[in-house]
């Protein structure tokens, strides 16, 4: 969509929260600039293998970053402030990300009122641990801890369990997405820009939606509970004959046509008619369900369910979910044009004119400061004396 193309993002990012965001608007088509510290850059630059055998571009940095062009700035320099105002103009930026701590927000010269005054019509975002008052640091599993992630995932009788995914980081750069279209559709109406804060802990906990309603309004207990699902039933994980899929019966008629099916004729007991009774039994009726389940092959059980229209999946590991056709064909790439490695990318929530384009491909994860002659000598005109000058100074 030419609209999206006509924006332009500048972030100063790091680690997951910010970078996942604008990896979405990038997708979207977006032109996204991020800015890095010239001595220490994105941390996340130096985690997991050295994949292209160079400095800073190891593999979990190349996750989130496609579609992207980098620049290092010092703007905790005056000169690297003043050249900070100078891209907000020049670049005519649209967006600006942070997820820096908010005493930094004056000290870096990237306050909201600073760079308003530079651009009125700003959407600016700031994304937080605990909200812009608080300078707590906050990493994903800390939040996943304090937001109750962690108490509601594992089995009952054991320790709480982090997610297999990083939700506070990921779930919050949804949510900043959300704000931002919201913004740019009340900058296109009123010509008003926008500042927004955004807590990674209070994202988190609005996904408690279930959990704090119960909990609160009728003293419910809510608390890990494994695989099982505390008010359908049988809703579980339950072993083959060669690995283990995962049935979800969601009302009393999935259940009579599970039962009238031979294999599973033997739990056909009154008690279990209704979801209540199965609930009270969920112990022993998953038992009993395993006893026949690992007689079978996840295909034969697999194959049994479709045919009632009874929700059930394989438990898929990862290159799995990549075959399966309906992710296959919506999968991104990202070629590196210096040594030609290919990258095989997520897909997107949903797949954005931009993506459908380019062909599902995304321009590689930019090196540290890649785009810098390109924007700080071409586009804001300094010339190579005064970009050697600012590099010899720690500016860039």
């Amino acid at each position: 969509m030419e609209l999206f193309k006509n924006l332009t993002v500048l972030s100063l990012e790091q680690a997951t929260v910010a970078p996942y965001l604008t990896y979405r608007l990038a997708q979207d088509g977006m032109n996204v600039v991020r800015l890095e510290h010239p001595v220490y850059g994105d941390p996340n630059r130096f985690i997991g293998e050295n994949v292209l055998d160079e400095k800073r571009m190891n593999s979990y940095f190349l996750c989130i970053n496609s579609g992207k062009k980098a620049l290092s700035l010092n703007m905790a320099d005056t000169q690297g402030q003043e050249i900070f105002k100078k891209l907000i103009k020049e670049l005519d930026v649209d967006i600006f990300i942070t997820n820096q701590l908010p005493k930094n927000y004056e000290k870096l010269g990237m306050a909201y009122n600073i760079i308003k005054e530079v651009k009125p019509d700003i959407i600016w975002l700031g994304l937080t641990g605990f909200g812009p008052d608080s300078n707590e640091g906050a990493y994903d599993p800390i939040l996943q801890a304090r937001s109750g992630l962690m108490e509601l995932t594992g089995e009952a009788d054991e320790d709480p369990q982090v997610l297999g995914i990083p939700l506070p980081d990921m779930g919050t750069s949804e949510h900043g997405y959300g704000l931002l279209m919201k913004a740019l559709f009340k900058r296109a109406a009123t010509g008003e820009g926008t500042r927004i804060d955004l807590s990674m802990f209070e994202s988190s906990v609005s996904w408690l939606t279930v959990p704090i309603a119960l909990s609160e309004s009728f003293g419910a207990n809510i608390s890990r509970r494994g695989n099982t699902h505390e008010f359908f039933s049988p809703v579980s994980v339950f072993k083959t004959s060669n690995g283990f899929v995962y049935l979800a019966v969601g009302n009393d008629k999935q259940w009579n046509n599970m039962v009238s099916q031979d294999m599973f004729k033997s739990l056909a007991k009154d008690e279990y008619k209704n979801n209540q009774g199965r609930i009270a039994d969920v112990t022993n009726l998953n038992n009993a369900i395993n006893a026949i389940t690992g007689k079978h092959t996840s295909e034969e059980i697999i194959e049994l369910f479709n045919s009632i229209t009874v929700p059930i999946s394989k438990i898929k590991n990862v290159n799995e979910v990549v075959e399966d056709p309906l992710v296959a064909r919506r999968i991104l790439t990202s070629t590196d044009p210096k040594t030609g490695t290919k990258i095989t990318l997520a897909p997107p929530p949903n797949m954005t004119p931009f993506l459908e384009e380019s062909d599902r491909k995304l321009s590689f994860p930019p090196r540290f400061g890649e785009q810098n002659q390109e924007i700080y000598g071409n586009l804001l005109g300094y010339d190579e004396a005064t970009l050697t000058e600012f590099k010899e100074k720690g500016i860039f």
